[in-house]
């Protein structure tokens, strides 16, 4: 059994019970709970210092300490050895070699180490360090997602301004079978893209996707419960899939796509280095070709290759895809206006009139807009790119137009009557300017608030200065406002000079 090395109390103590009280090297190890070996080793050390008992006073621990135990003499023709903890940190970088820190080493002291020894040392090294778990994947359980570091360079052919892309790349679990793509973004639509682009490469669907905790795939992430962002988890129950991110901070827990990432960037792109590219279609056809080759070459350590390993055992392991390829959409909270419309990209959706300013759920995609109430659809509409329009049912407009929640084309004719009579031509060419009144009712409220901000007075100068350059409508106004356009000078007009001409158009009796 080795014992500790004493304390120097405990070594003084050695040395007076030896010398001063006379006891042999057994009776002094039985005192002090040490050995007889240690003892006579202390004893010894004494008398190689040139001292002797008793100690001079003047002699202090440290001192002494470092006469007993002197730094070992360098043996000549010894090399300095490298500190391997700081050759670990340092290959964890970017782009740092054992090549390049073994260069840095000569570099340092020229009378080192071959790069033989030093590969063959760091190798010793780093396998004495504690073990790490060895994951092993069952055919077609498990794909590992997430984007590279490194981009891709594409020039914008008509004004030469470089732009970079984001690489995205997946792995199999069970065979490293690999995709790589570049995408213009890292946003929800490009990353949802990708997945779907991933599994028809792969002919099939894995049991479980693990990505790292990026915002389009992870609203929320948490070690116990982590919240997916909902179109991510639309997505994956299309195609019958789990979504397990990582675990933040653990790059382990992904640790095929993070050495998947690093083989991508050195045998994809950095073969690309010198290419030009012009259009991300261009750069994805050539990362593709590579891509091929990359599956196709042979292991080092291990029989075929990723394609062969993915051929043989795991494409009859992966679910089938879908019928349908998923639809890609976004999920929006939206709040009903009092005239029971959606916003969505400036144009307005109906709802059932009895859902006015209540709170919604809406999904949208390049051609539908779903408008969901505590889960249930109470609407459905094509999406419209016309801007300030309105997309109304007529099944969700309240008999004869009754007002909505309190307000109706009454109260806001009132609201512009106390203004002005300028406000109020204007309040009614817009009711009278659409199908149905409630579709400007959100124009007539911007109007008329436009008073608060800015005081009656100078909302009726700018609606009669809207009158007058015949653009009554609430862009203009507002505009006028802002500019103090409604200070200036210019000639009084009487409200019923507005042109009104449109058979749309409802006289000021039909609000009484």
């Amino acid at each position: 059994m080795a014992f500790p090395k004493l304390t120097m109390r405990k070594i003084r103590e050695a040395l007076r019970l030896h010398f001063d009280c006379g006891f042999n090297h057994r009776e002094v190890a039985r005192a002090l709970g040490t050995s007889p070996t240690t003892v006579g080793q202390y004893v010894r050390r004494l008398e190689r210092a040139g001292l002797s008992y008793p100690l001079p006073s003047a002699l202090g621990d440290v001192e002494l300490e470092a006469r007993l135990f002197p730094p070992p003499p360098r043996v000549e023709g010894e090399r300095p050895a490298p500190h391997w903890p700081t050759v670990r940190r340092e290959l964890a970088r970017k782009g740092v070699t054992l090549d390049l820190l073994w260069n840095e080493y000569k570099a340092e002291h020229p009378d080192g180490y071959a790069y033989t020894w030093f590969c063959t040392r760091y190798s010793e090294w780093a396998n004495s360090l504690p073990l790490t778990l060895r994951q092993t994947h069952a055919p077609g359980e498990k794909l590992f997602v997430d984007y590279s570091g490194d981009k891709v360079a594409i020039i914008n052919a008509e004004t030469g301004e470089n732009r970079e892309a984001e690489l995205f790349v997946a792995v199999l679990g069970a065979s490293n079978y690999t995709y790589a793509e570049a995408t213009w973004t890292q946003q929800s639509s490009d990353w949802i893209g990708s997945h779907i682009r991933t599994f028809e490469f792969m002919g099939g669907c894995p049991e479980i996707v693990t990505p790292d905790n990026l915002k389009s795939g992870v609203h929320k992430p948490s070690f116990y419960d982590p919240i997916i962002n909902r179109t991510y988890g639309e997505m994956a129950s299309h195609y019958s899939v789990a979504v397990i991110p990582a675990r933040s901070k653990k790059p382990r827990d992904k640790a095929k796509v993070e050495q998947g990432v690093l083989l991508v960037q050195r045998y994809i792109l950095a073969r690309l280095r010198k290419h030009r590219f012009f259009s991300l279609t261009e750069a994805n056809s050539a990362i593709a070709t590579l891509l091929v080759d990359l599956n196709n070459k042979a292991f080092k350590k291990l029989p075929g290759s990723r394609r062969s390993t993915f051929d043989e055992f795991e494409r009859s392991s992966l679910k089938a895809l879908p019928s349908q390829r998923y639809q890609y959409a976004d999920w929006k909270v939206a709040r009903v206006g009092p005239d029971y419309h959606v916003d969505i990209d400036v144009h307005y959706y109906s709802v059932p009139h009895r859902f006015a300013r209540q709170q919604v759920d809406v999904r949208y995609t390049n051609g539908t807009v779903e408008i969901f109430h505590q889960g249930t659809r109470i609407a459905a509409h094509v999406r419209s790119s016309r801007r300030g329009h309105h997309s109304t049912v007529n099944a969700h407009m309240p008999p004869h137009h009754q007002e909505v929640s309190g307000w109706g084309p009454q109260r806001l004719y009132d609201w512009a009557i106390r203004i002005g009579p300028h406000t109020a031509a204007v309040i009614q060419h817009l009711l009278g300017g659409r199908q149905h009144p409630q579709q400007a009712y959100r124009a007539c409220l911007g109007v008329l608030r436009l008073g608060k901000d800015h005081g009656n007075a100078r909302l009726e100068a700018a609606c009669c200065r809207a009158i007058d350059l015949k653009a009554p409508s609430y862009r203009f106004i507002s505009s006028t406002l802002k500019n103090g356009l409604d200070q200036s000078p210019q000639t009084k007009t009487d409200q019923a000079s507005l042109p009104l001409t449109h058979p749309n158009v409802r006289g000021p009796d039909y609000y009484h």
